[in-house]
């Protein structure tokens, strides 16, 4: 049977407020050179930066039209002689988009292997949320035993992921949602939970007036400015994302008098600066989520013919955890 040449694919027509442009229709796929491999999607997890990419506010811009999606996971249907892999072998895909579509063509040194046993949609929700996570703690952060972590926005994918990379390490965990409410199941983990405003008097009494040693902050905006008045002298404000829509700033006096750092944290960036790092975390996380440390919450899914819908969902902040589309199944 000849390779197909088209697939179908979510298509963003043009950048738009509204996600009126995302068009379901037929997309070509390119031709296979040696070292690349055809894959069938099974998976894709959503992230925040897929939806500012619609809109034209991430840092990154596609050039339209273009294919959504960064992270996924899929099985390998056609394989170049120069790839390193073989059909049927599950991997894992991450870049900055083109993933949502029923199948891709991409260089097979950009796969990745699958923690053994996980079905192809936890996969799919854990890698890019965990790595982001484990750069930013353990490698950027340098989170120790016994600090206090702060953690906003846990309701989604990278704070899950940051909360539970942090009991991991030892660290007490403070961390904050629009709905604190619906972070419950953390209480009994030994988790204190917060509202995402007015937090700064709860932080500083829960560390006797220190303030956090390391905050994780993918919204930005409000959080941010308030994080920073109840980070501790010597802490890590780790800049994580600006999921509230507004990219803060911060007057230089602040952290100088105050000695604490403002670092901003994009682990994919990261490990292309230090691959030899890279590979080091790709295995961490891979062995976090084999042992259970990393246990992504899917809070919906959708089919392809919904993916339009699901980063709707994701804009209006329906979900707690991810959202994943899923795809030929």
């Amino acid at each position: 049977m000849p390779a197909p040449t088209d697939t179908l694919a979510l298509v963003c027509e043009h950048l738009a407020d509204d996600l009126a442009s995302l068009q379901l229709r037929r997309w070509p796929l390119p031709p296979m050179g040696p070292a690349d491999v055809r894959v069938a999607m099974a998976a894709v997890a959503l992230n925040f930066p897929d939806l500012l990419m619609t809109r034209g506010l991430y840092q990154f811009k596609p050039p339209v039209p273009y294919i959504p999606g960064m992270e996924g996971t899929g099985v390998v249907v056609e394989a170049g002689p120069d790839s390193g892999w073989t059909p049927g072998d599950r991997v894992g895909l991450g870049g900055k988009h083109g993933l949502l579509a029923e199948q891709v063509v991409v260089p097979g040194a950009s796969l990745r292997a699958l923690p053994a046993g996980m079905p192809l949609d936890a996969a799919a929700a854990v890698m890019v949320t965990g790595l982001t996570a484990w750069v930013a703690l353990a490698r950027i952060g340098r989170l120790q035993r016994g600090e206090t972590l702060l953690v906003h926005g846990a309701r989604g994918g990278v704070g899950q992921a940051c909360v539970q990379i942090g009991l991991h390490l030892g660290a007490q965990v403070i961390a904050t949602a629009t709905q604190p409410e619906r972070l419950a199941e953390l209480v009994p983990l030994g988790v204190q939970v917060l509202p995402s405003s007015g937090f700064r008097a709860a932080v500083l009494e829960a560390t006797g007036g220190r303030g956090a040693d390391v905050v994780a902050d993918p919204v930005g905006g409000d959080v941010f400015d308030e994080s920073a008045r109840c980070t501790a002298f010597g802490g890590r404000l780790l800049v994580l994302g600006f999921a509230s829509g507004r990219i803060a700033s911060i007057d230089s006096n602040r952290p100088l008098i105050k000695g604490f750092s403002v670092v901003g944290v994009r682990a994919g960036e990261y490990g292309r600066h230090f691959p030899a790092h890279h590979a080091e975390h790709l295995a961490a996380v891979h062995r976090l989520a084999e042992t259970g440390v990393l246990r992504p919450s899917i809070g919906a899914r959708f089919p392809l013919s919904q993916a339009k819908e699901a980063l709707t969902a994701m804009a209006r902040r329906e979900v707690t955890g991810k959202i994943v589309v899923t795809i030929g199944r």
